[in-house]
This record gives structure tokens, sequence and C-alpha cells, in this order.
């Protein structure tokens, strides 16, 4: 098979596994805390693992990475009708990688699609079982409709925060310089424990986390690169302050004050790479 068409069914492969991560990080935020949810964003962090795998691979081919959000299925009225939707997307993914197995005769590829559809047999399995489980135990969507300043400045907060793992992310692969890849990687991975405690206190206060990101920095000008992100972790520490400031709950102000303070150090880190 000729590289273009590899890289093709790899992109493919990468936007669809991007749709994934939202819709369970969707459903477990939207279900609350519980020994559900907590499983639920474990497969999402497994299908997180997919996606910088296939990152990789698709880089090392010399293709251009997509972070589009590929193949997803937001239908459903009650929590087991979202699990058996996350039954019928793993199904889909099962079938394509099969596929994709079948076409890609690189064989470094071939094991690690093989690898991955391992994951996703697993997780087929898994959803099932919650769709017994959520209905048994009555589960509920427990998002409201709550808008205030609040409400406001933590879904400002979850848009940032998925804006800039993509965009830290999309950068890591990018860098030559072994350190700063790595460190984007990480700072990556912070952000997105921050997106996943705004959508949790989001929930709390009886709002909607809307997941959706903005436009990304996509230069691959290292020293361009890192004064952008650090002028941005600045002004995002000081939107965080100012959050912090216009609200009077204790839990909510203690947030976004540690997120600024989380921020102005992502800020040092990238500092000392520029330097």
């Amino acid at each position: 098979m000729e590289k273009s068409k590899t890289i093709e069914l790899l992109t493919k492969d990468m936007e669809d596994e991007h749709g994934a991560i939202i819709q369970y990080l969707g459903h477990a935020y939207a279900i609350g805390e519980g020994e559900v949810a907590c499983e639920i964003e474990a497969i999402a962090r497994e299908e997180m693992r997919h996606l910088d795998w296939l990152a990789e691979a698709i880089t090392t081919l010399g293709g251009e990475l997509s972070f589009k959000r590929g193949m997803m299925d937001m239908t459903g009225k009650t929590v087991s009708e979202w699990m058996q939707a996350n039954v019928g997307l793993e199904n889909g993914a099962i079938t394509q990688y099969r596929e994709h197995i079948k076409l890609i005769d690189d064989p470094k590829i071939k094991r690690l699609l093989e690898r991955i559809l391992a994951d996703e047999e697993s997780h087929q399995g898994d959803f099932k079982h919650f769709v017994e489980k959520t209905l048994r135990e009555k589960m509920v969507d427990r998002r409201g409709d709550t808008s205030n300043i609040t409400t406001e400045n933590l879904s400002w907060g979850i848009k940032h925060e998925y804006t800039v793992i993509i965009q830290y992310l999309l950068q890591s692969y990018s860098a030559k310089n072994e350190e700063t890849r790595k460190e984007l990687q990480d700072q990556a991975i912070n952000e997105m424990q921050h997106m996943g405690w705004l959508s949790e206190k989001m929930i709390d206060k009886k709002g909607h986390p809307h997941l959706e990101h903005d436009k990304f920095e996509k230069t691959r000008d290292h020293t361009k690169m890192l004064k952008a992100d650090i002028e941005l972790e600045h002004k995002v520490a000081d939107k965080y302050d100012q959050s912090a400031a216009q609200t009077n709950e204790s839990d909510v102000k203690e947030l976004f004050q540690k997120l600024a303070t989380h921020e102005r150090y992502h800020a040092e880190i990238f500092k000392d790479l520029l330097e």
C-alpha cells in the first residue's frame, strides 16, 4: 500500500479516537461522580493513548495531523441509552480497525492497530455491562441549565483547556527537541485534568459542560511556538484570577486559584525550554 493511503487510513482512525474521547468524557461528566463515571473516564484515557500512538505513526510517515472529531453518537435520552450508543461506537471502531489491519501491509503499523483493536473489544464489553448497570441503578443525567457568572467562567475554562490540550499535543509531535516534546505532552495531560475538574464543578453547580474547543496555534517554529504558549498561559492565569474574584463560592474560588497557579507554572516551564 502507498504511504499516502496508509496515512489516510490512520488519520481516519485518529479522528475517530478523538470523537470517542469527547463522547465518553461527556457521558462521564454528565452522570457525576461514582464508579461508572470513573470507569468511563478510564476508557477515555485509553482512547487518548490510542490517539497519541496514531499521531506518532502518522508523524513518522511524514503525514499532517488532523484533530478533527470523527465518528460520534450522542443520541439517547437515558444514561442506559447513552451506554448503548457507546457499544455501537465501539462496534464501528472494531469493524474499522479490522478492515485497516487487512489493508495495511506495514508490519509495525499492523501490530499497533491489533493492539488498539484488543482495547476496543474490551471497551465494547465494558459498555455492554454499563447498559445494564446504569439501568439497574437508575442513573440519570445530572446536567442542568443554570446560567450565571460562575457557570460562564467555568464554561470559558472548559473551552480553553480543551483547546490547549490539542495545541500542546500538536506542537509536541512536531517538536524536534526531545525535552520540549516531553514537556508539551506532560502539560497537555495536566490540561486534561483541568478540563475534568472544571466539568465536574460545572455539574456540581447545575450547569452544562459543553466540550468544544477554540482555534489553536499551529505554528511549527520552535521559538514562536513557545513564546505564544508563554503569553497564553499568563493571560489564562489572569483570567482564572479574575474568575476567582468574581465568586463568593469557596469551592469555585479555590479551583480557579489552583488553576491560575498551574498555568503560571506551565509558563515557567515553557520559558525554561525557550531559554
